[in-house]
């Protein structure tokens, strides 16, 4: 049997994800996810084929999902800890990590442009449904009623778009470019970051000369 006391005191538990951010995560201004691994397929799948490697989806979607929750203002470190890598495997991941998000960076702004795309034209359907009911008022009302219906269409995908799928997209594409700008640092095993205020300038500079140049490169 259900006890509603209790329910009541799980719905009132309050949760800690601001000190177990600067406890685990934050360090001047940095968020470090370390992630452990003991062979190189942890990182790249094992359906690879050198030179066309792609990420383990295991690897893949834990780093999403922690991301995830960390808060959207700081960068963030990728520590990949381990001592079975060599020079070549590191450089494969490092590239690899790279260049699939930067692919799915790509994805999630050409499904904004089409959602712009579909934006414009609800607004300029807007616009043009209002002047019909304007200068309609005369009509019968069964053509009239189209034009209604087209209104109110029009405006309630407008509204869908602004507060809900709106929303939506703009989270992921930033989601997609934090992924973009992550930053792989590899160790033999864990040390606790220690961030100078030259590594952490070092380190926005980087980010910050990565969107120039991503910006270049798409004009």
């Amino acid at each position: 049997m259900i006890n509603c006391k209790t329910i009541k005191l799980f719905e009132s538990r309050k949760g800690n994800f601001d000190d177990r951010l600067k406890k685990d995560y934050l360090r001047n201004g940095i968020v470090t996810f370390p992630c452990h691994i003991s062979d190189y397929n942890d990182v790249i799948s094992t359906y690879s084929v050198k030179g066309y490697e792609t990420l383990s989806t295991e690897f893949s979607d834990n780093l999403k999902t922690s991301v995830e929750l960390l808060p959207p203002e700081y960068p963030v470190v990728l520590n990949i800890i381990g001592d079975c890598l060599s020079a070549e495997e590191k450089k494969i991941i490092t590239d690899t990590i790279q260049d699939t998000f930067a692919y799915e960076l790509g994805a999630v702004e050409k499904e904004e442009k089409r959602h712009t795309k579909v934006f414009i034209f609800m607004i300029v359907g807007l616009i043009l449904s209002g002047i019909l009911l304007y200068f309609t008022h005369t009509v019968a009302d069964e053509p009239r009623e189209l034009f209604y219906v087209l209104f109110w269409f029009m405006g309630e995908t407008l509204c869908d778009y602004i507060f809900l799928t709106g929303y939506d997209l703009r989270h992921n594409r930033r989601m997609a470019g934090r992924l973009a700008s992550i930053k792989v640092a590899f160790s033999d095993k864990y040390k606790e970051p220690n961030y100078t205020e030259s590594d952490v300038d070092r380190l926005y500079s980087e980010i910050e000369k990565d969107v120039r140049e991503s910006r270049q490169e798409e004009e």
